[in-house]
């Protein structure tokens, strides 16, 4: 008895399962809220999520936003880094957040 025509049969039922099971990856956007990369925030608080920017990122976020002398970052238990920071003259309390948002925060 062959196997050959099982093989056959095989190998043909595995082509044709469709691919559409595969991941997509994720996408930056409007529909995306996961990382904000624009230069506006999408948030006027600091949003609560586990924060994989660096020290070093999040001071450089910070700077990017107008601030100076950005000193003391920690990262709080919400995942946001909060610090201070000078901007237009006056030392305020400044945070990032996970997903790039930076905020005054009082």
């Amino acid at each position: 008895m062959s196997r050959l025509p099982i093989l056959a049969a095989t190998l043909l039922l595995l082509g044709s399962v469709p691919v559409s099971a595969q991941s997509q990856p994720a996408q930056s956007g409007p529909g995306n809220n996961a990382i904000n990369s624009s230069d506006h925030n999408n948030s006027n608080a600091p949003v609560a999520g586990r924060n994989s920017f660096t020290e070093g990122q999040a001071k450089s976020k910070i700077e990017a936003a107008g601030y100076s002398n950005v000193s003391v970052l920690q990262k709080d238990n919400d995942g946001v880094w909060r610090g201070k920071a000078d901007k237009a003259g006056t030392k305020t309390d400044v945070s990032v957040d996970f997903q790039g948002n930076v905020n005054p925060t009082k």
